[in-house]
Order: C-alpha cells, then sequence, then structure tokens
C-alpha cells in the first residue's frame, strides 16, 4: 500500500480482469538440409534456425536448387532421349510443395552448402537438429533432405533423434517419409518399422508413398550436356531450333518427391481453416499429379494397423473425381488409445504450450488463493472458448474439461513450503471418426 503523506485526491487502477493465455503458433515447420548458400549480408547462417515466410526469402538467404544433371541425345534436329539425373538436394522442391499446399512461416536449417559430388553427412544433419532444440516457436520437424543419405539407416537414424527432441522439448511434432526403396508398400512399411525404435512414437507420424508433383526440375543452359556439342548453352545462338525444342522437352519432365513437405503444407493449412484439432486428412494435396504407388485397401490395412509395434504408416492415395488425397490421421503410436491420432497429440502440444506461457506471470507470486483463483479462471477461459470452437467434447464445459488447483486439491501444506504450485488440467479431447459404419437391414413389410 502506498503511504501517501500529502493532502490530495489520489487515483488507483485496480485490476480485476485475469490475465488471458493466448494460443501459441502452430504448424510452424523447421526443414533441415543443404542449401546453395547460407547467409544474411555477409553472416552466416549455416546451423542457425532462420524464420522465413516465402519463396522469395528462402531464395534471399539460401539460393536456389543445385542445377539438375540433364543428358540429351539428338540425331540431327530430332531429340531421341532425356536422361535426367534425380536430384539428391531437395530442400528447394520441399520449400516448394510446403508453400503451395498452404504453408505459411518456416524456420530453415541449412547444415551446408551443395557438394559436388552429392554426397550427404548424416553428423551434419544431427548438428541441425542439435541448432533446432535451442528455438523455441518451430512446431514441426522436417527431414526431407535427409531421406537421400547414403544409406537409409542413416535417415531413419535421424528419424529417432527427431522423435526423442520431441519428447524433450514436449513442444513439436515430427513428420517422416517412408523411404520408398521397392515400391511396395509392405516391404517399405517393414524396413521402416524394423529401423525406427519404439520410443516417443506418439509424438511423430510417418506418410507413404512418394509423389508425382508438378514442379518442374531446376536446371542452366550449362548443366544440360548435348551430345552434338557439349551443353545447351553452346547451341543458343547457333542451333536455336533445336535449343527451343529441348527446354520445351525438360519442361514436360516432373519432379518426384517425398511426400512430407507437401504434409506439413496441410498441417499449416488445416490448422488456420479449420484449428489444431481438426485430422489432416481426407484433405488434398496441390501441386501433385499422382502417387507414385498405387495403395488399395488391402494395402492400407497393413499400413494403418500394425499389429505388432503399432507404428501406423498414413496412406496417401488417388480417388477417381477426388484427385490426391491424404487418407490417413494417425501418429506413430498406432496402438495407444491416447496418443493414436495426430490431432490429439498436437492439439495437447497445443495447449499445454500456451498454458506454460501464459501462466510464467505467476512464478514468484504469492503462492495463495488469490493467485491460484487468477490461474485457474485463466485456464478454464482459454479452454472454454476451445470447447466453443468444437475443439473439445462434451455437451457442457464441464464435460470437456476440468481445472484443479488448492491446497487440499492438488497441492499438500509442504507443497507450498517448497514453493510449488500444481494445477490439474483434464480434456476431453475430439478424436477424428476413422471409420464410417453403416448399418442396413430389410425391414418387414407391415400392411
Amino acid at each position: 500500500m502506498v503511504n501517501y503523506k500529502t493532502p490530495n485526491v489520489y487515483i488507483e487502477e485496480i485490476s480485476k480482469l485475469p490475465p488471458s493465455v493466448a494460443g501459441v503458433s502452430t504448424g510452424i515447420p523447421a526443414f533441415i538440409g543443404y542449401t546453395e548458400k547460407a547467409e544474411d549480408n555477409g553472416e552466416d547462417l549455416t546451423n542457425v534456425p532462420t524464420r522465413i515466410t516465402s519463396l522469395l526469402e528462402y531464395e534471399t538467404f539460401f539460393g536456389l536448387a543445385k542445377a539438375t544433371e540433364i543428358e540429351v541425345t539428338t540425331d540431327g534436329d530430332e531429340i531421341t532421349n532425356i536422361v535426367i539425373t534425380e536430384p539428391i538436394f531437395l530442400m528447394y522442391y520441399a520449400l516448394q510443395m510446403f508453400f503451395n499446399n498452404g504453408g505459411g512461416a518456416c524456420y530453415i536449417v541449412s547444415v551446408g552448402p551443395y557438394t559436388s559430388d552429392d554426397s550427404k553427412d548424416p553428423a551434419l544433419f544431427t548438428d541441425g537438429l542439435a541448432a533446432l532444440k535451442k528455438e523455441d516457436e518451430p512446431t514441426l520437424i522436417l527431414l526431407s533432405d535427409a531421406v537421400n543419405l547414403d544409406t537409409t539407416s542413416d535417415y531413419y537414424g535421424l528419424c529417432v533423434e527427431a522423435l526423442a527432441q520431441c519428447n524433450t522439448l514436449q513442444d513439436r511434432f515430427a513428420v517422416f517419409d517412408v523411404v520408398q526403396e521397392d515400391s511396395d508398400p509392405i516391404t517399405d512399411a517393414a524396413a521402416f518399422r524394423s529401423a525406427v525404435s519404439s520410443e516417443y512414437l506418439n509424438y511423430g507420424a510417418a506418410y507413404y508413398p512418394y509423389l508425382q508433383t508438378s514442379l518442374n526440375y531446376y536446371y542452366t543452359d550449362d548443366s544440360v550436356t548435348v551430345d552434338v556439342t557439349g551443353t545447351l548453352g553452346e547451341i543458343k545462338d547457333t542451333q536455336g531450333a533445336l535449343y527451343n525444342a529441348i527446354k520445351s522437352e525438360i519442361s514436360k519432365k516432373r519432379i518426384i518427391l517425398p511426400p512430407s513437405s507437401a504434409i506439413a503444407g496441410v498441417y499449416a493449412r488445416v490448422d488456420r481453416d479449420r484449428g489444431v484439432w481438426k485430422a489432416p486428412a481426407n484433405v488434398s494435396l496441390a501441386s501433385v499429379t499422382v502417387p507414385t504407388v498405387k495403395i488399395t485397401n488391402e494395402d492400407q490395412e497393413d499400413l494403418n494397423v500394425d499389429t505388432i509395434a503399432g507404428k501406423s504408416i498414413n496412406a496417401i492415395r488417388y480417388f477417381t473425381g477426388k484427385g490426391v488425397l491424404v487418407w490417413g490421421a494417425r501418429t506413430l503410436a498406432g496402438n495407444d488409445n491416447e496418443w493414436r491420432y495426430v490431432p490429439v497429440r498436437r492439439l495437447f502440444i497445443y495447449v499445454e504450450e500456451s498454458v506454460q506461457q501464459a501462466t510464467e506471470f505467476a512464478i514468484f507470486e504469492p503462492n495463495v488463493s488469490v493467485t491460484w483463483l487468477k490461474v485457474k479462471s485463466m485456464i478454464e477461459s482459454f479452454l472454454e472458448g476451445l470447447w466453443r470452437q468444437g475443439a473439445l467434447a462434451g455437451s457442457t464445459a464441464e464435460q470437456a474439461f476440468f481445472v484443479n488447483v488448492g491446497l487440499g486439491v492438488t497441492m499438500t501444506s509442504q507443497d507450498i513450503l517448497e514453493g510449488r504450485m500444481n494445477v490439474e488440467i483434464g480434456l476431453a479431447a475430439v478424436r477424428p471418426a476413422e471409420f464410417i459404419i453403416l448399418k442396413f437391414s430389410h425391414k418387414l413389410q407391415e400392411a
């Protein structure tokens, strides 16, 4: 209380409203991989998580894709064959897919520049993950550029590291690609399940198969070899017709990419349009013509339900008249009734992180009923807002959530002496209707 000493009229503003919980951002992925460059006005951005919001920003800081090597065989002025060396460095194309599918803000972790021999060092990706651990805002981890490591086991080892980071920080979720080696869903799924450990599975989801995109290969005149001359640039002025014909044919070629970057865009779009509690499934993919492997209902039975380890894999399928759809919304913990679904896990991450940041005001406040009431009212108001938006199940707020705090409720006298304020929060998260069962029967004639 202020000790007034001079006679006067004094005004005191008394706060009656509790503080509020501001929801944290969701759908902000961090892409880890090789880039053409990594600098901002001379400052090295290698292993520096950098926030961008557009492909133009990416190009400014990290450059373009590595020029694709293309060999063209001709017979006079006729093109007889075009052989494209599939790109090993996928970061630039992954960003295109992310933005095309509704992505917004994201982080780039450049682990180094493109190598001349297309080699990749898994240790650099580990360093990139370590750098990302220090950044608070990212909510998704993407390893799209790591699928082309020398051995598949190196990539799956990184997946295990990413899951461990998600579990430690509890504020992010990992989106993985199942490496497509045999183009057989059962074989590729078995390889993935054998290589990825069974720890922290509820913090990740995997997708299959790779996607035939509508994106063009990035190339330069010098990266295209023409058998009659040497490079495409060398015939530009002397054989204009052949030059234009070659460029026209190359423009018809489309790159194949692992699905995780497109899926990250879907996560961001669904979060923005519907909410993090809506399953990112039964949603079409942009810039995709077809999945590279046709998955049948029988194939998806094995992908969706893993009776041994529960490592569910979400299928991407083509449906006539609907296009290419994400047809699964399970985490890798497919046998876990609590954390089976991606939206449930991500909703809890969203609520936990939002409440954690909002309750920091109470640190070192008196551990008494006044503070407890402020904290409880603040959290209840936030959760009621989520319930009214459809994020929580229940016909009443009491059925949808509870918040408990207080002496004799969540705390003992010893807790208070030791400076602990325990708050218990329960949520009835909505779950997706994965299986719609329609039951029909004959109705007997009555007249």
